[in-house]
């Protein structure tokens, strides 16, 4: 447990001290527990996410990094690798092909990467996967739209 702390707060100093490095990512600590983060990602470009920001849990387990940390969405997202209802994540560096080399701000970006490049084929997310699979993505992107509107985007007024 101590080495997961000392990695913990290796990765908390990085994060202060690269806030303005990476814009599409913002990761918290807990301030009374290091094992729980919050991270805000936003929505990448030319993809049905765009102009949101998508918060996130993550649950770091006693032996990071040697194990995966929980992550999922708080913000509603509809996704084909992101349970609806949950906010669980399939992603194979949160399960089997996870590395130590992983930080919490590289698993950020990965978050991010797959928001762009939807697999439909491992679907958490039957609806959104069979759209995709059956090859209606006007489908798709428009509800994506959608609940990026509605769940993901600051409300004027």
């Amino acid at each position: 447990m101590q080495a997961s702390r000392a990695r913990l707060f290796k990765e908390y100093k990085e994060v202060q001290r690269e806030k303005t490095a990476d814009p599409d990512i913002q990761l918290v600590c807990d301030d009374s527990n290091i094992f729980k983060w919050t991270a805000l990602i936003k929505g990448p470009s030319e993809t049905p996410y765009e102009g949101g920001v998508f918060q996130l849990a993550f649950s770091v387990p006693e032996q990071y990094p040697l194990q995966p940390p929980q992550v999922r969405f708080l913000t509603k997202i509809f996704h084909p690798n992101v349970h609806f209802k949950t906010g669980e994540i399939c992603l194979d560096i949160l399960k089997n092909a996870w590395s130590p080399a992983w930080t919490l701000q590289s698993v950020c970006r990965a978050i991010i990467a797959l928001m762009a490049h939807p697999e439909a084929d491992s679907p958490l997310n039957c609806d959104s996967g069979n759209l995709l699979r059956s090859g209606d993505v006007r489908g798709f992107h428009s509800m994506a739209k959608m609940y990026t509107r509605l769940a993901a985007m600051t409300k004027k007024g």
